[in-house]
């Protein structure tokens, strides 16, 4: 995938943090009352300044415990007050770093949830994962602490060097010659964290992508006996990420380093001259000590500043790698003005389907047709099995009729409407599919049943574990239908899996059927009772069969023959034996291993 700090290097960071903006928008009321307050912590911690001038001069200086004392309580008020705006200020711009966080978190999980199935052959979930969270957490620290941080620290620079002009003109000039000297590295430091960044946040995506793989074939990991293989390729993936991060976190300490160095130079420079003025009587030590805190308020905002400079340089490769996700459109979308199915009639059970002229090539394989010149009829309610070597093109089928891909060359139509011209809802609405590998979620048997139907009651969900001869089992779970399943329902065997899957799909009722060897994980008694189930669920609808072993679709009412993506034959079982050779040859070798 290409990263927006190699393909836009030369965009400034506030450019790329600009966007992000629209998703504060929304939140102007608590915008306003965060920099009314930040505002006025600022004039606050300024005006202390004078509160210290009066201190020394009035209190110490004067000898008078009265004026000591009314002084001093008039630094408390003031400070009180300082802590007064500071915890609104920091509640306010808290608040909307997690609520913009949370925002962006969902803008991109809504974007991810509707792109083409094509983008995630090109680009890796861990990727994408990391974006999701790490990014958006950066940016999170951004908005809700290191902005607040930079824009209190220049209404502080800004403040303490109009009142170090107020004070001391001469001293203050000597501050003013200073101030180019520390922005020079603030400049040079700063662009080389942004591009380190980025590549540190890459860095953390691979390790994501490497460990997510890893715990997800964890079986095969273990059954090849590569634990110490994989420790030591994951290991090497961290040092990886690790010598990006310390290259950026040595540039981020030779910026800190350098504007506290220089500052701080400035300011005994200042202390030298002002020092022998209070001597010489040119100024009092009110006003030195005034100044003096003036030019601390300075040295530590312009720290600041460069410190968060440094953050906002690194999260700028966030924002940017986050905006580049959100522009990117879905290749397959609901037209502008889908047309509706029509109506079906009384004598027609269910969806008729077609594929017309069809060619196919899958992005990632564009030289390949997965799909070739395919023409098929299937009528009202019929029965079709798709058979053929690994490779045919009968899942590609699948995926085609959905609408998870579109075909360079032809069309497929329902109930003689291109499903290009259907809203996706309603397309997918009319089918229901149950894979040879079944999908389960992290969730309960009750959530996985019911994603079939979303809000459908308890009493059905039962009904349709019952019919797809799954109640049993789950009733001996522990906790019946509110059993946790386990990542990818590792807590099932594949032949419990399996009747979940088709539960889901005896609840959706749909009305084309999508069958990919739905009973090949079961064994031989669950097979004869799922496949009464499946019976009963095929009457009236049209359903698709790919068929993996050639004796469960016998009696289909049409077998269609694929090869290298062409349909090379079709027909009925007995039409298929004496016309079709490749079917023949399927035919022999699985009753022969049958046999065996």
């Amino acid at each position: 995938m290409p990263h927006s700090s190699d393909s836009k290097p030369s965009a400034g960071a506030y450019q790329s943090l600009l966007p992000i903006f629209r998703f504060i928008k929304p939140y102007k009321v608590k915008v306003a009352l965060a920099l009314f307050f930040l505002v006025f912590t600022a004039g606050i911690s300024l005006s202390v300044g004078q509160g210290v001038k009066v201190v020394i001069d009035s209190g110490f200086i004067s000898g008078s415990v009265e004026q000591l004392t009314s002084t001093i309580l008039l630094l408390i008020g003031m400070i009180s007050l300082l802590a007064f705006g500071t915890f609104f200020r920091f509640y306010l711009m808290s608040w909307l770093g997690e609520r913009v966080s949370a925002d962006i978190r969902t803008a991109v999980f809504n974007q991810i949830i509707r792109l083409h199935p094509s983008y995630f052959e090109e680009n890796r979930s861990g990727e994408l994962m990391s974006r999701l969270t790490t990014d958006t957490s950066l940016l999170q620290s951004i908005i809700g602490s290191s902005f607040s941080m930079a824009l209190r620290s220049l209404f502080m620079l800004l403040g303490g060097l109009i009142m170090l002009f107020v004070t001391n003109f001469k001293l203050s000039m000597i501050v003013v010659v200073c101030v180019p000297f520390v922005l020079i590295p603030m400049m040079v430091f700063g662009r080389r964290v942004r591009k380190l960044a980025s590549s540190s946040q890459d860095a953390i995506a691979d390790i994501g992508t490497y460990a997510g793989e890893m715990i997800q074939n964890i079986k095969v990991v273990q059954s090849y006996n590569h634990e110490a293989i994989e420790q030591k390729a994951f290991g090497h993936e961290v040092e990886k990420a690790f010598d990006v991060a310390k290259k950026r976190i040595k540039q981020r300490a030779f910026l800190f380093a350098a504007v506290i160095l220089l500052t701080f130079a400035a300011i005994s420079v200042m202390l030298l001259v002002g020092g022998m003025d209070v001597i010489a009587g040119r100024m009092t030590g009110g006003e030195l000590g005034a100044f003096v805190f003036y030019a601390i308020m300075v040295a530590m905002s312009v720290a600041t500043v460069a410190e968060v400079y440094g953050e906002l340089q690194r999260a700028a490769g966030s924002a940017t790698r986050l905006l580049e996700l959100l522009q990117i459109e879905s290749m397959i979308t609901s037209p502008s003005h889908p047309q509706s199915l029509p109506e079906k009639q009384s004598d027609q059970a269910s969806l008729a389907i077609g594929f017309h002229d069809l060619d196919f090539y899958y992005p990632s394989r564009p030289d390949v047709a997965a799909l070739k010149n395919i023409n098929l009829a299937i009528e009202h309610g019929q029965t079709v099995a798709l058979v053929g070597p690994s490779g045919a093109g009968k899942t590609t089928m699948f995926e085609m009729l959905q609408r998870f891909y579109d075909p360079q060359k032809g069309h497929i139509t329902l109930n003689g409407v291109s499903i290009e011209q259907l809203s996706l809802p309603e397309l997918r609405d009319v089918m229901g599919m149950v894979p040879q590998q079944p999908v389960l979620f992290s969730h309960d048997v009750m959530r996985n049943i019911a994603y079939g139907k979303p809000g459908a009651s308890f009493e059905e969900v039962v009904d349709a574990a019952k019919r797809a001869n799954a109640h049993d089992f789950i009733e001996q779970l522990p906790q019946g239908y509110e059993s946790f399943l386990g990542e990818q329902g590792v807590r099932l065997s594949g032949g419990q899996k399996q009747r979940i899957a088709i539960a889901r799909a005896i609840l959706k009722d749909p009305d084309v059927l999508l069958l990919d060897e739905a009973t090949s994980a079961l064994d031989a008694q669950s097979e004869f009772h799922v496949q009464e189930a499946l019976n009963e669920l095929m009457a009236d609808r049209t359903t698709i069969v790919i068929a993996h072993r050639l004796a469960t679709v016998i009696h289909v009412d049409k077998i269609v023959v694929m090869d290298k993506g062409h349909i090379v034959d079709t027909g009925t079982h007995q039409s298929l034996l004496a016309s079709s050779p490749l079917y023949q040859r399927l035919c022999e070798l699985q009753f022969e291993q049958g046999n065996k």
